[in-house]
């Protein structure tokens, strides 16, 4: 194993001012970010804890901002002190965001409106409207009513800042209809939908009388997944369910007549028609089992992560190649991104007797693997938040957290250039955020800003 030589910040920083590289913008960020990985991992380089909140709703995070109240509530994170970004107006609970993607502006292509060039928040609200809220302002941009014949509950990128996949809550059977021998065969819906401008695909039906006994299905990759109790993962193309059982393709806010009724498709009270109704087995691409139905596809060429469908084998991982199943000796993962990253785990190996990772995450700006260490003294534990680097496993820097770390509590750690959130569920819904923030050392001790949020 070579050693590699450190990068000269100074030098980097001079050349970067006399223009000495390439005019592509790419090979400018590229710097930057060496440049900023080197003062992350320098001895010198500390990790602060600069302010704390607390908050009776869920906090969330995404790229700087946080989100307090279901999305109400946006506050910045970059600052040395909460700074309030926007507050929407207090709504009813029956009407409050319950899930929220980020979306921010493709480059090199042409869109409507002005508006379109900010990142965007897309929320899905309780009672079934799709909104597009500014980033920044907290206005709301645009609106969808989607259906009233189910509840649309979850929200995910079937196609990362292209195409998002609106998920239904499962029908659930009553008592007294299972008693009297009515049954559901719809199990749930997925509306797509391109994202900005704001185009319809269509909204898919998934039923049992087509897929038989399943137990849920997800859209990831233009690809659709059918999971099964037994562990069996079926997968299909959802272009070609799209193309041949599409009832009547739907425009968004165009007059459209459907089951006898006249609306306007995506306003209330109309909505927008389940217009993909599967009449025949599709054609089946691909089908593997997995414990728990753990399963993980992306990368290029494609691969897929699966566990053996055995209890004891719950937390090994098989990495496959999707065009002949072979399993791939070397250990990597696929980024949320797509992208295969290797990781040598046999470098990063905890002690249970002394600590137990709880967190391994990969930051690909810095290209840093980033592992939550967790001692218990006693009823208390401590964590730590260690990066390594991601072609060596050498540890690189290690962060110790402030707060203690009960391991029956949930906990969220993002690291984001230079910064480190951790957001902790304690029992009755109490939430917590610790922000620590990358200062130089002085040897000064600042005090660390406590601030209990309403919002």
């Amino acid at each position: 194993m070579g050693r590699t030589r450190k990068p000269n910040v100074c030098r980097q920083l001079s050349r970067r001012a006399l223009g000495c590289f390439s005019r592509d913008a790419g090979v400018v960020q590229r710097t930057n970010l060496g440049i900023l990985k080197v003062l992350v991992c320098q001895e010198s380089t500390k990790f602060k804890n600069v302010w704390t909140t607390h908050s009776k709703s869920p906090i969330s995070y995404e790229r700087g901002r946080i989100y307090f109240d279901n999305y109400r509530c946006c506050v910045s994170s970059i600052a040395s002190e909460p700074r309030k970004l926007y507050e929407m107006p207090k709504c009813p609970k029956s009407e409050k965001i319950e899930d929220a993607l980020l979306w921010e502006c493709p480059v090199g292509e042409i869109l409507p409106d002005p508006s379109d060039y900010t990142s965007s928040l897309i929320a899905l609200t309780a009672h079934n409207w799709l909104l597009r809220i500014s980033a920044t302002t907290g206005k709301v941009l645009e609106k969808i009513y989607l259906a009233s014949y189910c509840k649309f509950r979850y929200l995910s990128w079937d196609t990362p800042q292209e195409v998002i996949a609106v998920k239904s809550a499962q029908n659930k059977v009553s008592a007294v209809a299972r008693q009297a021998g009515i049954q559901q065969s719809v199990l749930l819906y997925l509306a797509v939908f391109r994202a900005l401008p704001f185009s319809l695909i269509g909204i898919l039906e998934i039923n049992k009388k087509i897929f038989g006994n399943v137990t849920d299905a997800t859209l990831s990759h233009g690809i659709l997944i059918v999971m099964y109790s037994s562990g069996l993962i079926k997968l299909y193309s959802f272009q070609a369910i799209a193309k041949q059982f599409m009832q009547q393709k739907l425009d968004l806010g165009c007059a459209c007549r459907w089951g006898g009724t006249t609306g306007t498709v995506g306003e209330a009270p109309f909505g927008i028609p389940c217009n993909i109704k599967i009449t025949d087995t599709p054609p089946l691409l691909f089908e593997v089992s997995s414990l728990e139905n753990a399963f993980q596809i992306g990368g290029h060429p494609w691969h897929y992560i699966i566990t053996p469908n055995k209890k004891k084998q719950k937390g090994v991982f098989h990495i496959c190649a999707l065009k002949d199943n072979s399993l791939n000796e070397n250990l990597f993962t696929v980024t949320a991104s797509g992208r295969v990253v290797k990781k040598h785990f046999n470098l990063l190996d905890d002690d249970p007797e002394q600590e137990t990772f709880k967190i391994v995450d990969y930051e690909d700006e810095l290209d840093l693997l980033s592992v939550v260490a967790v001692t218990q003294l006693d009823a208390e534990g401590k964590a730590h938040l260690d990066f390594h680097c991601n072609e060596y496993g050498t540890l690189l820097k290690s962060i110790p957290l402030v707060e203690s770390w009960d391991v029956t509590y949930s906990h969220e750690v993002y690291f984001d250039r230079d910064l480190v959130l951790h957001i902790e569920q304690k029992p009755n819904r109490v939430f917590s955020c610790y922000v620590y923030q990358m200062v130089c050392d002085t040897g000064e001790e600042e005090e660390t800003r406590d601030v209990d949020r309403s919002c």
